[in-house]
């Protein structure tokens, strides 16, 4: 929110404090252990394990953000919390990014003592920062977890991708770093006879068959376990799909170049800055939190006007720049571009 009185103000500088007892109630299921029926402080407290009068104020807490509602039965979810929280992810997915939140929290701790130190923020606490992409590729837990999430927050970016794009004439897609192949999954869906490549780590193609399962849409898409900057592509794809990748390299262009047919397009979905010195707006806080672990990096935020000089480079043609409209205000759902280029006839 925007502050506009200093109440307004002191709300936001307390603001941690019902950040952690939001992500705490995500992490702890409490909006699903009382969906069903109300339960008083005492029971909540028994099931969670948790001091009571500790647990009084963190449910009033709750109460006052508008999360829950208390009666004479005890504490439910309020309507907003069945809306916006119930009804939009699964229990896991909510509580996987209340943990990565409470992760990132560190960075934040004592930053008015921290800021101006020249090193990482994982260095001032005497912390190894964590590393997702191994834990990804260990951790074969921890990947379902992460690809399910993808895959619930795309949902709706993916249908209306699906809306916003002419299949006609494509018969073959490759989803580079797809994941769970979300989006392929709506593309398949309106274009019946189109089939699909998934490209991602093992663990995720593993995670992403089991969705495909559940979606039945296993016979017409294919995963694919390789590292999509280095290993070889398959060939012979009329469209080519970077949703959600953030890597930009004209090689990388070049090689995408070479598994397309003729006259086949390459479809990149991101959120390009407005600016190569602004951070798109949905991703500022996440831009911060990026500087805090490498304070060295130089401001240089990647632009569609940079991409599609890249593009040229490699060959690409016939460029179309669209912004996809957000819905419901997610943050997830907004600053989405999408851009469109064409191969050129001509081989590079």
């Amino acid at each position: 929110m925007k502050p506009e009185t200093t109440e307004d103000i002191l709300e936001l500088m307390n603001g941690y404090i019902a950040s952690a007892a939001l992500g705490t109630a995500m992490e702890l299921g409490v909006f699903w252990l009382l969906a069903e029926k109300p339960l008083s402080t005492t029971r909540v407290a028994q099931c969670l394990n948790i001091q009571l009068n500790r647990c009084h104020n963190w449910l009033q807490i709750l109460c006052k953000l508008g999360l829950l509602e208390e009666s004479t039965e005890g504490y439910a979810p309020s309507i907003i919390a069945r809306e916006a929280i119930l009804n939009v992810q699964s229990q896991d997915t909510w509580a996987f990014q209340a943990r990565e939140d409470r992760d990132s929290s560190l960075l934040v701790q004592n930053l008015a003592l921290n800021i101006t130190k020249p090193i990482s923020g994982w260095e001032t606490w005497k912390l190894t920062p964590p590393d997702y992409f191994q834990q990804i590729q260990e951790d074969p837990s921890y990947a379902a977890r992460f690809t399910r999430k993808l895959y619930e927050i795309h949902c709706l970016l993916a249908d209306q991708l699906a809306e916003m794009l002419d299949l006609r004439g494509v018969k073959s897609l490759l989803d580079l770093g797809g994941g769970s192949g979300v989006v392929s999954f709506a593309l398949l869906r309106k274009q019946p006879d189109m089939t699909s490549v998934v490209v991602d780590v093992e663990s995720v193609c593993q995670a992403g068959r089991e969705i495909a399962s559940e979606n039945k849409l296993e016979r017409r898409i294919k995963y694919l376990a390789a590292d999509f900057l280095q290993d070889d592509l398959p060939t012979g794809f009329n469209m080519v799909m970077l949703c959600d990748v953030g890597v930009f390299s004209e090689n990388l262009f070049r090689r995408i170049y070479k598994v397309l047919n003729p006259k086949g397009r390459l479809v990149i979905v991101d959120k390009f800055a407005p600016s190569r010195t602004n951070a798109p707006p949905s991703r500022l806080f996440s831009a911060f939190l990026y500087s805090l672990v490498n304070p060295a990096q130089s401001v240089d935020f990647a632009t569609a006007d940079v991409v599609q000089t890249r593009l040229q480079r490699a060959g690409f043609r016939d460029f179309s720049i669209t912004s996809v409209p957000h819905r419901n205000n997610l943050p997830w759902n907004m600053d989405w571009i999408m851009l469109e280029a064409r191969k050129h006839r001509n081989m590079v």
